[in-house]
């Protein structure tokens, strides 16, 4: 296999990680910290423009106050970030220092095409600027690029704007219109708060009642949370949003909405009209606009030609490794999507994928003995630094997406 890096090259790598969101990141160090050397055993290819994931596409109007919880990425905290700033900014900086501090070296803005099986064991990964032939993959591509847009009777005949939360451009571009928002997760709910006072009317409306829940969301009511949309995976069904099974944490702002009715809830719509919704006992309201906070689904369709899904429509797992093939490894997806879950998937992954590798490769070219421990000077020193700055948790101790995950080929 030609790797001399020229036109049309195949190049060799011992693992591809995809995606450099929190759990292609996470993934990444890791990898690094067992002796992977990046751009030479690995690589981190990244859809994005620029650091932050996901991140970066969020509303500016989405402070870095009002994100529900940021676990920080394994050997460096984030801290000293300004409450009052874009959470676009404020992680997306976090993100760009830590991949210059760690070497990462994500090359971006990368498209993935495909992942097929290839010769000599290998998984070709098909890519904007080339190919990679790698023996183990970590796919961390997240949701973002999948927005879910459900069907429902009469889109077609609507006269107003209809729009899916992904791109939602802040609360101004809905002063003085009648809005009605779709959906009961968390990005429902933040945005719905601030349509409200500039709106002339908004109506909330979803498929089942929402859940709200007082108090701290500690490990053990996590772990919990984990396992309910684990055991999805394992039978190889589609993975349900993490905040599917905690509830809606409910926050000041959100009581304050409720006593003034704006979080008053309306069971779904039975059709839409041209100029509103109607529900079945013949009700109706105007609209100018419908907000699809509908959430998203995994974006995992380059892995098609793997053929991992099973008859249930989903990749049945086992940790994060997919059972169909064991080179090929899903972190920020199902329980992995929190940013806690994506540290601990991504470290799993590693330490899976370094044992069936058998090591990484040693600085002088051969393969280590067993995958235990860092194989070069970096890995050792990454180690030491992951020790002194332990795993510790930045503010905000648990941190669950409205969708269950992050971006095609941003991750989570």
């Amino acid at each position: 296999m030609d790797d001399s890096g020229g036109p049309g090259a195949v190049r060799e790598v011992e693992v591809a990680v995809i995606g450099a969101g929190q759990a292609g990141l996470s993934a990444a160090f890791q990898l690094r910290r067992a002796g992977y050397v990046p751009d030479r055993d690995t690589v981190l290819l990244d859809q994005a423009p620029h650091p932050g994931g996901a991140w970066q596409f969020r509303w500016p109007t989405l402070t870095y106050a009002k994100v529900h919880g940021m676990h920080a990425l394994p050997g460096m905290e984030l801290t000293g970030a300004d409450p009052a700033r874009p959470s676009a900014e404020v992680i997306g900086g976090y993100f760009a220092r830590y991949e210059e501090r760690f070497g990462l070296r994500p090359h971006r803005p990368v498209e993935v095409s495909a992942v097929r099986p290839g010769p000599g064991g290998r998984l070709l990964v098909e890519t904007s600027e080339g190919t990679y032939a790698a023996r183990g993959l970590i796919n961390a591509t997240g949701t973002w690029n999948r927005p879910f847009l459900p069907r429902l009777p009469g889109q077609e005949v609507f006269r107003g704007q209809q729009l899916h939360s992904a791109r939602y451009p802040g609360p101004e571009a809905f002063r003085g219109k009648r809005v009605v928002v779709i959906g009961g997760g968390t990005s429902a709910v933040q945005q719905l708060l601030e349509i409200a006072p500039v709106a002339a009317a908004t109506v909330w409306v979803t498929r089942r009642p929402p859940v709200f829940r007082d108090g701290p969301f500690g490990e053990a009511e996590g772990r919990a949370a984990v396992a309910s949309v684990e055991r999805r995976v394992r039978e190889g069904l589609p993975p349900r949003s993490v905040v599917s099974v905690t509830g809606l944490p409910m926050t000041e702002a959100m009581r304050r909405a409720r006593e003034d009715g704006v979080l008053r809830r309306l069971p779904m719509f039975e059709r839409i009209t041209e100029d509103g919704v109607v529900w079945a006992d013949g009700s109706a309201v105007t609209a100018d606009t419908l907000l699809y906070a509908t959430g998203f689904r995994p974006a995992i369709g380059h892995l098609a030609p793997l053929r991992l899904r099973e008859a249930g429509g989903g990749i049945r797992m086992a940790g994060t490794r997919a059972v169909r093939d064991p080179r090929v490894h899903l972190v920020g997806y199902g329980p992995s999507a929190s940013t806690i879950g994506a540290n601990r998937a991504g470290r799993a992954a590693v330490h899976d994928l370094t044992r069936l590798l058998g090591g990484p490769p040693h600085p002088a070219g051969g393969r280590g003995a067993d995958a235990r421990g860092p194989r070069t000077e970096d890995g050792a020193r990454l180690e030491r630094e992951h020790a002194n700055a332990g795993s510790s948790v930045h503010r905000k101790a648990w941190s669950i997406p409205e969708s269950g995950t992050r971006t095609s080929h941003t991750g989570r």
